[in-house]
C-alpha cells in the first residue's frame, strides 16, 4: 500500500460517497466506489485512510476480506458461470471452457485485455432449479449450453 496520492484521479467521485455515508460504513463505501470502477483501484485506500481517519490496513483488510470486492480491474460485462453441483452435474463447465476460449481467458487471467468481459466461477448462484445458471452483470441466464453461451456473447459483443 501506499500513502501517495495519484494525481490523474478524480477523487471528487470518492468524496461524494463518503459524504452519503457515516465515516464507520466502509463497507457500504467501498460497495458504491466499486460499483463506479467495478473494482477498487489502488488510489483510494490512502485516500479513504485520511478522510475517514482510520488506517490503510483497516481498509485493505475489509476490502481483502469480503470475496464480493475486487482489487482487479474488471469487465464492462462481468459473467458469472455456477459451478456448484446442480449447475456442474447438468454441464456448467463445457460453458465455461467455451468463455474462456472465445476470449482468450483462463483460470488466472479472468479479464479481457479491453476490460470488456472478465468470466468468474462461483460456487452457487441459488438458481439450481434453472441449472446451469450463468449472470452477466447480475442478470440470471438459466439453462445454459455452450450454444446459447455464444450466442448471448455474441450479443454482448455487438453492444460494445
Amino acid at each position: 500500500m501506499s500513502s501517495v496520492l495519484n494525481e490523474n484521479f478524480d477523487y471528487g467521485q470518492l468524496d461524494k460517497i463518503i459524504e452519503q455515508h457515516e465515516p464507520t460504513a466502509v463497507i457500504a463505501i467501498l460497495q458504491d466506489i466499486q460499483e463506479i470502477y467495478r473494482y477498487l483501484p489502488p488510489e483510494i485506500f490512502p485516500y479513504l485512510a485520511e478522510k475517514l481517519h482510520t488506517s490503510e490496513s483497516r481498509i485493505y483488510s475489509i476490502a481483502t476480506f469480503y470475496e464480493n470486492f475486487s482489487l482487479d480491474p474488471k469487465g464492462k460485462y462481468v459473467i458469472k458461470v455456477c459451478d456448484g453441483t446442480a449447475c456442474h452435474v447438468r454441464k456448467s463447465v463445457p460453458i465455461l471452457n467455451y468463455l474462456r476460449e472465445e476470449l482468450g481467458l483462463d483460470e488466472k487471467k479472468k479479464t479481457t485485455d479491453d476490460l470488456s468481459f472478465t468470466v468468474e466461477t462461483v460456487s452457487c448462484l441459488g438458481a439450481c432449479g434453472l441449472a446451469p445458471v450463468m449472470t452477466v452483470n447480475d442478470e440470471v441466464h438459466s439453462g445454459m449450453t455452450p450454444e446459447s453461451a455464444a450466442a448471448l456473447l455474441g450479443s454482448l459483443k455487438e453492444a460494445l
